[in-house]
């Protein structure tokens, strides 16, 4: 996407991350931001498990400075490269405020829809179950209005994601 984030987990909590929308090239946000995140939790790579990157769909030239990046990381440190999908992590995290902004699970939907802005009027998206499963059996897509028009009559669905404005 037009953004470049990074962080540090632990235990499947987020110990540092930083994020930058500012329309500058990954290229040249990327590796500050990491450095940063490493300085403020005093880790190194060494320190880590592993490294863990988005494998797309995304922006073309953001994935291969992410995915450079972090064989890098992964090749100087000797540390495991985890590769994962961009709509299942915009799925794993699927989590709406009700009216008083407590989170409303992805449970209270039926199928959950992640979108990913692909320009041109469509999106990469997928079609999921809230606990995570895939329902659509292809490789992310770029659809139209009734790609899974079938699916998506069973209701209610939860869209979620950078494209998800563009359903309507």
């Amino acid at each position: 996407a037009k953004a470049v984030s990074a962080a540090v987990a632990e235990n499947g909590k987020i110990l540092c991350s930083g994020y930058q929308d500012t329309g500058l090239t990954h290229s040249r946000t990327l590796m500050p931001i990491v450095e940063a995140i490493l300085k403020n939790t005093d880790l190194t790579i060494a320190d880590c498990d592993a490294v863990c990157v988005s494998k797309g769909p995304g922006s073309y030239t953001g994935l291969r400075v992410g995915v450079s990046t972090a064989k890098g990381l992964c090749f100087g440190s000797g540390k495991p490269l985890i590769a994962v999908g961009t709509l299942e992590i915009l799925v794993d995290q699927a989590q709406i405020p009700d009216q008083t902004g407590n989170a409303v699970t992805s449970d209270n939907f039926k199928y959950i829809v992640p979108m990913i802005d692909a320009r041109r009027m469509e999106v990469y998206a997928a079609v999921f179950r809230p606990d995570g499963t895939r329902v659509t059996e292809t490789a992310p897509a770029i659809i139209d209005e009734h790609s899974y028009a079938d699916i998506l009559e069973e209701g209610p669905v939860l869209f979620i994601g950078d494209g998800a404005g563009k359903c309507a």
